[in-house]
Formats: C-alpha cells, sequence, structure tokens
C-alpha cells in the first residue's frame, strides 16, 4: 500500500467500526464540556463523569462557579487528580469568562488557549464537540496509533497533529479524532496490546513496531 490508500484504509475501517462517535465526556453545553475536558487531563472519562455531576449540580455556569471558593472546588474534584491546579484553573477561567466574554465560551483557538490550565488539545476537543469546527485533538491513543500506524514520526504531540491534519480529509476531522480513540481503547492499548486482534497495525504498521511486539512475545 502506498500512504493513500493506507489512509483510506484506515478511514473505511474505523467508518467500520464506528459509524457513530457519541462524545465521551458528558456535558451539556460548551461551559460544561470545557470544565469536563480540563478535569479529564491525566484521568479517564470514566472517573470525570462521576464527578463532573457532582460539581455541576453545584454550579454549571460561570456566574455560579465563581461563588465558590477554589478549595470548594478542589474537594468536589478532587478524585480526578490534579485538583489543586485543575481548580485554580475552573475558577480562574470562570473569572476571565464573565469578565471577557459575557458568560460564554468563545469559539476561538486564540481566546481558549488563554484561559487558564486551557492547553491546545483541551481548545481542540471544545472547538470539535461544542462548535462543530474542525480541529483534530491528539491525545496519548492518537499519537501512539499514528505511529503505529507509520502516519507520523512520533517525535511529538505537534508533529502528529501536523501530519494527522495532512493526511486526512478536513471535514472528517472531528469525527475521526473520536474513531481513532476507540480504536485504541479496544484495539491498540499501551498495555496488553495483541497485535493479532488490531487490524489496521498488522496491515500498516512501522515494521519496527511489528517487530519489537512479536520479540518481546518471544521472551
Amino acid at each position: 500500500m502506498n500512504k493513500t490508500e493506507k489512509v483510506q484504509f484506515v478511514i473505511d475501517t474505523l467508518e467500520e467500526l464506528y459509524p457513530e462517535t457519541p462524545i465521551p465526556l458528558d456535558h451539556t453545553d460548551p461551559y460544561t464540556l470545557l470544565i469536563a475536558v480540563l478535569m479529564s487531563a491525566q484521568s479517564t472519562d470514566e472517573r470525570v463523569n462521576k464527578i463532573t455531576p457532582l460539581l455541576f449540580k453545584v454550579a454549571d455556569n460561570p456566574y455560579d462557579m465563581v461563588k465558590l471558593t477554589i478549595d470548594e472546588i478542589r474537594d468536589i474534584i478532587k478524585p480526578v487528580g490534579l485538583s489543586p491546579m485543575k481548580s485554580k484553573g475552573i475558577h480562574g477561567l470562570s473569572e476571565i469568562l464573565i469578565e471577557k466574554h459575557n458568560g460564554e465560551v468563545p469559539a476561538d483557538f486564540e481566546a481558549l488557549e488563554a484561559l487558564p490550565a486551557v492547553g491546545h488539545k483541551t481548545a481542540s476537543v471544545v472547538m470539535a464537540q461544542a462548535f462543530n469546527i474542525p480541529a483534530f485533538p491528539v491525545d496519548t491513543h492518537i499519537h501512539r496509533l499514528m505511529y503505529r500506524w507509520n502516519l507520523t514520526n512520533g517525535k511529538s504531540i505537534n508533529q502528529t497533529e501536523k501530519d494527522a491534519k495532512r493526511l486526512f480529509p478536513k471535514e472528517i476531522w472531528n469525527k475521526l479524532h473520536l474513531q481513532i480513540i476507540f480504536y485504541g481503547r479496544e484495539y491498540s492499548p499501551a498495555r496488553g496490546w495483541n497485535l493479532e486482534n488490531d487490524l489496521i497495525t498488522k496491515t500498516i504498521g512501522r515494521k519496527t513496531v511489528i517487530d519489537d511486539y512479536y520479540k518481546k512475545r518471544k521472551k
């Protein structure tokens, strides 16, 4: 296969496996999605979805959120990890949304990335999933799979994002990034990986990755 054929194989396989792509983080609007994505850093979607209802019952908008102290927010979200940093970010960005954006989450990369604790990946998720603006958020699953599939050199998240945007049609970015995440979790995880179940990597994968897999299996 040449690279164009490999890219099409990925698209076709993922579309067959995941024709529907529900958003993993529970939310009701751009603000609750932004908070959920911020909370998901170095945590799991499952854990975040257990904690956000507790937080959003008290404050599901920036006006109510700033009524809470940072310590009160931290006490609620502690189970998701990194609560000192996340609670400061949630309180700080809520203040800025009120002061600069009339309490609304801006559909703008620069404005989102200017918010406390909001990096490019978080901004990309919000742009894609809340506003349906083409973006390609790269998490650890996408970074790992793009390398395994020999579609990027794996040197950095930024390079992986550039390669993904260059290779895949813009009109499918928002759906495709979720499809890759779902595939990575189910068929191509970092730990407990079984190449025999990983159709895409078996078909188009980087030779060194496949060779290393079989060497480890022989030990």
